[in-house]
């Protein structure tokens, strides 16, 4: 593989080009879901671009939905001829067909962000590959990217990128909602935000800002010694070490553990049919 096929896209707001066998793919995954009334939104690199303009090559379409709706997907796609698995019933399962692949997505890879109905109502209508569909709500295509961070993979500028597009004008009282317990997540992202684009730093409003200040403040000047190591939720690779070799806690595997809503797939009734055939 050369360099250049290594390289990472720049950013841009050139449409890229879709090849027409994958463009098909995407708008016939989209009609079925919608013509059966299937609960999803669109996220990755077509609501990126809805949000903030930047426009990147999609590898793939992402379609973030319920555990529950993510089976009833699979079994309708199933049945339509695709080539469905479930590579991780914790976040993410697939439908192929030839050469190309659709992302069914229930929440974050660590569990320690999740898709609920909520994140569907709250999306908004758009145009997806000639379909008429709803993607994520600003506020939820941030929260989704609080965790990417990864050595090989990191969405800070997405983040930046969003609160910069949207001049801020975003429902916060819902972020803060979503980072939930994650909120230093969310705080570093803003500073990174700040230094990134120090003449916006409004668009962060002050009373996050000091939320955010006055929760860390807190934090510092009154020390857990039981609190629990967290850099697995991070990148469990880049932090292995301290779990397997320190043995420091393995929160991600808990709250993997503990994700009360998996995919579960092949459903009974598509089991069935599959062992009579």
């Amino acid at each position: 593989m050369s360099f250049e096929e290594m390289a990472l896209p720049v950013t841009s707001s050139t449409e890229p080009e879709l090849h027409p066998d994958q463009e098909r793919l995407y708008q016939d995954v989209l009609r079925l879901l919608k013509e059966h009334g299937i609960p999803h939104v669109i996220s990755g690199a077509f609501a990126l671009q809805e949000h903030t303009g930047v426009r990147r090559p999609a590898k793939d379409l992402d379609i973030f939905l319920t555990a529950e709706s993510a089976a009833v997907a699979l079994d309708l796609l199933d049945k339509h001829g695709f080539r469905c698995e479930v590579c991780d019933p914790v976040w993410l399962a697939k439908a192929h067909r030839d050469d190309f692949f659709v992302d069914f997505i229930i929440g974050m890879s660590n569990a320690a962000i999740i898709v609920t109905d909520s994140w569907i109502a709250r999306g908004r209508p758009a145009t997806v590959v000639g379909i008429q569909t709803h993607i994520l709500a600003a506020e939820e295509l941030l929260a989704s990217k609080l965790f990417v961070v990864r050595r090989e993979r990191f969405d800070g500028a997405d983040i930046a990128h969003i609160i910069y597009a949207t001049a801020g004008q975003l429902d916060w009282s819902r972020i803060l909602e979503l980072s939930g317990a994650h909120w230093e997540m969310l705080f570093w992202s803003l500073v990174l935000f700040r230094y990134i684009y120090p003449a916006q730093s409004q668009y962060v409003p002050l009373v996050v800002w000091t939320q955010l200040v006055n929760r860390l403040m807190l934090r510092l000047l009154n020390p857990d010694s039981t609190a629990r190591f967290r850099g697995s939720l991070v990148d469990e690779n880049m932090f292995a070490i301290d779990v397997k070799e320190w043995g420091l806690d393995d929160l991600l595997s808990e709250y993997r553990e503990s994700r009360a809503k998996k995919i579960q797939w092949p459903s009974d009734n598509v089991a069935a049919d599959k062992g009579a055939a």
